[in-house]
């Protein structure tokens, strides 16, 4: 298969999940909730809970039911030292680098948060395009009208030609739908086919050697 766009996860994706960075944000999304809802501990995490796996975002639950103002909670819960959280890493800058067509990131996060973890990562140069969770009008993963959307502001490739690369077995199924290729990154719960399955990012490139162009 030869391949014409890259679509990467960002968080637990581009990074280890042992970093701590979105058990971090988790954090931050758990005490949101119990500030606003006026929920006890136990009942926000329920209600975080039942919100992902019925929206696929925290967010886009809150948004729904209880009216929040979208920007006041992603302030809030990417306010965490990223920096302190994940050091620069080469071996990512080497296997991006070997990558010839467009890479773009594809997250739920937000764009403000999303630079900050590709600069200290050392990849900010070596990503063409982040479509984050304003490029899609708070569409989000796994909603299928992201996935058209992020097809659309990538500039409507072929989506047979495209490869999601994801920590998220949801995502990639919503991804296959489309066609697309699709790679399990990390100890995700997989419920169902995948077409390549590696431990770490790093391993992108092995698994799938079509990316790297002679």
């Amino acid at each position: 298969m030869e391949y014409t766009t890259l679509f990467l996860d960002l968080d637990d994706t581009l990074y280890p999940r042992t970093s701590g960075l979105w058990e971090a944000v988790g954090g931050r999304i758990q005490s949101y909730i119990e500030m606003k809802l006026n929920l006890c501990a136990e009942d926000a995490s329920l209600l975080r809970a039942q919100y992902l796996a019925q929206y696929g975002t925290t967010l886009n639950g809150l948004m729904r039911n209880h009216q929040i103002d979208p920007m006041e909670y992603l302030d809030y819960v990417h306010d965490v030292p990223v920096e302190n959280l994940i050091p620069p890493d080469p071996e990512l800058q080497t296997m991006l680098a070997s990558i010839t067509i467009p890479r773009i990131i594809f997250t739920n996060a937000y764009l403000d948060y999303a630079m900050r973890v590709l600069k200290q990562l050392g990849v900010s140069d070596l990503i063409d395009q982040i479509i984050d969770i304003l490029t899609l009008d708070f569409s989000n993963k796994p909603d299928p009208d992201a996935y058209h959307r992020a097809l659309a502001v990538a500039g409507n490739p072929t989506s047979a030609t495209c490869l999601l690369v994801d920590d998220r077995y949801p995502n990639l199924s919503a991804a296959a739908e489309f066609g697309m290729t699709t790679v399990l990154v990390g100890d995700g719960v997989v419920e169902g086919k995948v077409d390549y399955t590696i431990e770490h990012i790093h391993d992108l490139t092995n698994a799938v050697p079509s990316l790297v162009r002679a």
